[in-house]
């Protein structure tokens, strides 16, 4: 069963002010719930993306059982990277036809609880499951298994160093290469755990998390994907609409950071970010790292 909560849900709606009229776009859908909170609280229509076919199906479930119908004339949904978004294909109309820009939209990038807790995804090494981690597992993009049995050990470092910010990335790379063909989450751990000098495997997390991450962003093309969505946004919106990111690493936040403040077309509202409060860190434990800005498009940005 696919069950996740979002998170900073309260927040994300009191930034977007959804009101009479308005419409939505959620471009990471997951479980649902940021864009059945945007309903409940007055959006007229909220359109939800995910590249995840296993989200989209639980949400329509999700809708449905709220009595709101997911095809119905207040969502609409498309199976797809937020990357691939083009307001012009895939926006609402109105009834000349013309498609409407956005009052706000929501970006939640954490990878959802279903993924992490569904062994066969490949993304934790909690419980054994193949290397896959892909967030469409449809696609014939390069797995995890991919990545550790065919790149070599300069390209690992690089994307461990990078994307993990792991300060073991060398000895980890060339464990790895020492020990192919690796095909099972468990099997990856262990090696990782092997590499590393046994101080660092006594931390509060474990040796094996920041590789993980790093995978699953080279893997996804996370960063890339963030940066297009950061970029192209501001065309998706009305003058003084707003975009909500919630971010969940030092990486994304960093991108997220850079583009509210250097790019002209962005008006920050949230000059330091919002973060989950202990009550909801208590109720949601995968809430603690997240962290939410927000940006309003300038009424005078040019389109890009």
């Amino acid at each position: 069963m696919y069950q996740h909560e979002s998170v900073l849900t309260e927040a994300v709606v009191a930034y977007l002010q959804p009101q009479s009229g308005g419409i939505f776009l959620d471009v990471t859908l997951g479980g649902g719930g940021h864009t059945l909170a945007l309903l409940r609280e007055g959006a007229d229509q909220v359109m939800g993306l995910d590249q995840d076919p296993v989200a989209l199906e639980a949400a329509q479930a999700r809708f449905v059982a709220a009595g709101i119908p997911s095809e119905g004339s207040r969502i609409k949904l498309w199976h797809l990277n937020f990357a691939e978004f083009d307001l012009q294909q895939h926006g609402f109309q109105d009834e000349q036809g013309a498609r409407i820009p956005f009052d706000g939209i929501v970006a939640d990038l954490g990878v959802s609880s279903p993924q992490l807790d569904q062994p066969e995804r490949g993304f934790s090494f909690r419980a054994e499951g193949p290397l896959d981690m892909r967030m469409d597992p449809s696609t014939d993009q390069e797995t995890a298994a991919d990545w550790v049995n065919h790149h070599d050990v300069e390209e690992l470092i690089d994307i461990f160093s990078r994307y993990g910010e792991e300060r073991f990335a060398r000895r980890i790379a060339q464990r790895i290469e020492q020990s192919r063909p690796l095909l099972t989450t468990t099997q990856l751990a262990e090696v990782i755990w092997q590499a590393v000098p046994p101080v660092a495997r006594r931390g509060r997390i474990h040796p094996a998390t920041r590789v993980f991450q790093a995978l699953r962003i080279a893997v996804n093309r996370e960063l890339a994907v963030l940066e297009t969505l950061l970029a192209q946004a501001p065309n998706w919106l009305k003058p003084g609409g707003r975009l909500a990111v919630i971010s969940f690493h030092s990486l994304e936040d960093r991108l997220v950071k850079w583009a509210f403040r250097t790019d002209p077309r962005w008006q920050v509202i949230t000059p330091k970010p919002v973060q989950p409060t202990e009550s909801e860190m208590r109720h949601n434990p995968r809430a603690r790292s997240a962290k939410l800005r927000v940006a309003a498009r300038t009424p005078d940005a040019d389109q890009h």
